[in-house]
């Protein structure tokens, strides 16, 4: 028998085995601003940065961990289980409701950063992207102040990209948000997903 029909019937008796790049695994980990709140996953930005990566021929796979009303101290209880999935990249989106509720910012600050070293120790080459926010000044300036800059600190202490403020541009205004105010519309999402798919894209490298 031939070689060639040899490797022939060897096509035959095996499945074709794939060596192309499965993707990576992106984990959104956050709160109601994650996980789309008012709208389906689909309409969330999350699952919008997934479509744009994969458009730009990025093979990948997002993970919606976002979670409606969560703290940091409600994000910390719950990191151990959400990462039994291995994860390539890790974007923090945390904070905001411990702000709107006036909570101890070393408080959050020391959920926040116990969260990372979860997330590091589980997965040593993780890449950290961390989604800046902001609170009204109700509170006061210091407090404002304060809680703007826990966000670059951790970024520059754990060696994390950072995302300034993730609502930058929807924030505020009232076409880009539902009717409360607070969480982004359809429309809204979009525009965050636009905000930070060259983060992403740099995490992803």
């Amino acid at each position: 028998m031939s070689c060639k029909s040899l490797c022939f019937i060897f096509l035959l008796a095996f499945p074709v085995m794939s060596f192309t790049d499965p993707g990576r695994t992106i984990m959104f980990f956050g709160d109601s601003i994650t996980a789309g709140y008012g709208l389906s996953k689909e309409q969330a930005f999350p699952a919008i940065v997934e479509e744009k990566l994969k458009t730009a021929g990025m093979e990948c796979e997002v993970v919606n961990a976002g979670l409606s009303g969560e703290t940091s101290a409600g994000g910390l209880s719950r990191i151990d289980w959400v990462l039994k999935k291995p994860v390539d990249v890790f974007v923090l989106e945390l904070g905001a409701n411990d702000g709107l509720r006036g909570l101890p910012l070393d408080q959050t600050r020391s959920n926040l950063q116990k969260i990372i070293d979860k997330v590091k120790q589980k997965n040593p080459a993780v890449t950290l992207v961390i989604a800046g926010m902001m609170v009204p000044p109700n509170l006061g300036d210091a407090y404002t102040e304060e809680f703007r800059a826990i966000f670059p600190a951790l970024a520059k202490k754990n060696d994390a990209m950072l995302i300034p403020f993730l609502l930058e541009g929807v924030a505020g205004d009232e076409n880009l948000n539902l009717p409360d105010g607070i969480h982004p519309n359809i429309e809204g999402h979009r525009m965050v997903a636009e905000n930070i798919i060259v983060t992403i894209k740099k995490a992803l490298q």
